[in-house]
C-alpha cells in the first residue's frame, strides 16, 4: 500500500486527470455497451469498461490500477450497473483487482511487447482462478440459491465467461496500447518530468 501512495504522490494533475478520465470512460462503456453471452446465466454480462483500467495499469503500474479498480467499481456499482449491489461491486474489484496486480508486476519489470502478452495471459489466468473461489463464496448469496447450485455453473458458464470478459478486454486493451501510451507519454508524462 506504500507504494500506491508513493505512486499517487509523484503524479502531477494532467496525471490524476488522465487517471479520472479512465475512470470516466470505464463508466461510460458499461453504460453504452453491456449485454449477457451466457445463455440462462442473465447477470453474467460482458462490458468493455476494464479496458481503461488495463490500460492505465500498464502505463503507471499495478497499484495505480488497483486504484482505478476500486473507484471506478464503486462508481459503477452505485450508478450503471447498480442492480449488481454491494455484491457486483465487491467481485469486480476482485476480478479486475486481480488481473492489474499480476499483469502489472509483470510488466512493470520488462515492458515489451512479448511481456505484455505474458502478463496479460497470467492476468486472465488470475482473474478466472480467484473468480471460481469468489462465486462459490458469493454467488449462492446474490442468486438466492444453494452453493451446489453455483458449482453446477461453473464449467458451462461461470469459467467461459470470465474468459472471455478478461481475455476480449485483453486483446482489445493490448492493440489499442501503444497508440494511447504514444500520445500519453507525449503529451502527459514528458511534460511532467
Amino acid at each position: 500500500m506504500k507504494a500506491s501512495v508513493n505512486s499517487l504522490k509523484r503524479m502531477s494533475v494532467k496525471q490524476m486527470s488522465l487517471l479520472a478520465m479512465f475512470c470516466a470512460i470505464s463508466v461510460v462503456l458499461v453504460w453504452l455497451i453491456h449485454f449477457p453471452i451466457i445463455p440462462g446465466v442473465a447477470f453474467l454480462e460482458y462490458d468493455p469498461a476494464d479496458i481503461p483500467i488495463f490500460i492505465g495499469t500498464f502505463l503507471f503500474g499495478p497499484w495505480v490500477g488497483l486504484m482505478l479498480t476500486v473507484v471506478t467499481a464503486v462508481i459503477q456499482g452505485v450508478t450503471v450497473s447498480a442492480g449488481g449491489g454491494p455484491i457486483g461491486i465487491l467481485m469486480h474489484i476482485v476480478a479486475t483487482g486481480s488481473y492489474v496486480v499480476v499483469a502489472g508486476l509483470l510488466y512493470r519489470r520488462k515492458k515489451t511487447q512479448g511481456r505484455a502478452m505474458l502478463a496479460m495471459s497470467l492476468g486472465v489466468l488470475a482473474w478466472i482462478a480467484v473468480m471460481i473461489v469468489w462465486n462459490i463464496l458469493l454467488t449462492p448469496i446474490y442468486m438466492g440459491q444453494p452453493r451446489e447450485a453455483v458449482v453446477s455453473l461453473l464449467l458451462p458458464a461461470i469459467i467461459p465467461f470470465n474468459l472471455v470478459k478478461a481475455g476480449a478486454n485483453s486483446i482489445i486493451a493490448f492493440l489499442v496500447y501503444k497508440s494511447i501510451s504514444k500520445l500519453v507519454k507525449k503529451h502527459i508524462l514528458e511534460e511532467s518530468v
